[in-house]
């Protein structure tokens, strides 16, 4: 019995997806004119088909595939969440999950959209539930969170089973708790964001502690 979502079997085989050092975003070679790229992250990119419009594909790179079932297993222990996606199928290389409108945080800080306090609040709900279900959310940023109808949808959950605590949630919290109504309504220069981004993923080599890179962020400012 053929599902919905198999009408893009055939052209996401077309479509290879490689990962890049230095925890840089995935590559993507290949490609079909029914489906279209609509995210991308460091270990996978996301497709959606033209034929499907209600799943899209998360496809990752050929040295991360591992992580296919181990997505698939959380999805299934987090079960039905408002918070998060669907996960309906996995496959050797991809995810079939529920399509999900709206903005990531990252791309409301770029066109200077507002980002209420109830993302926040929906965020820590959504931590909440899943620790009761025995996982650990991590990986928790901008990319990974969309603003949708004034909540909160968390989209990448593949390093719940994971141990520790990478903080970046907490750091991202208390930005926005000290610092978000600098920008609030203001576009922020692709160029600035992303360089944020680089010296975030650096902190422990550069940096002795969060207070330290946010100094240094706000020096790196002021001199501009």
């Amino acid at each position: 019995m053929e599902n919905d979502w198999d009408i893009a079997k055939d052209s996401l085989s077309k479509i290879t997806v490689s990962s890049n050092p230095n925890n840089e975003p995935v590559t993507i070679s290949g490609g079909a004119k029914d489906l279209k790229c609509i995210g991308v992250g460091t270990d996978a990119a996301v497709f959606q088909s033209i034929h499907a419009p209600a799943y899209v594909f998360k496809k990752y790179a050929k040295d991360k595939i591992d992580k296919v079932k181990v997505e698939a297993g959380v999805y299934q222990i987090i079960d039905d969440s408002s918070f998060f996606s669907t996960c309906f199928a996995a496959y050797d290389e991809y995810l079939v999950l529920s399509y999900e409108e709206g903005m990531t945080l990252f791309d409301c800080v770029l066109q200077g959209i507002h980002i209420p306090e109830q993302v926040i609040n929906d965020v820590e709900d959504a931590r909440e539930y899943v620790r009761n279900k025995g996982l650990n959310p991590r990986d928790i940023h901008l990319k990974n969170i969309l603003l949708q109808n004034g909540r909160a949808k968390i989209l990448d959950v593949s390093e719940y089973i994971q141990p520790g605590n990478d903080f970046r949630w907490e750091h991202l919290k208390k930005g926005y708790e000290q610092y978000y109504h600098l920008i609030d309504g203001h576009s922020v220069p692709y160029w600035l964001v992303n360089t944020v981004r680089k010296w975030y993923n650096h902190r422990d080599k550069y940096f002795s502690s969060y207070e330290e890179f946010i100094k240094s962020i706000l020096n790196f400012l002021y001199k501009k």
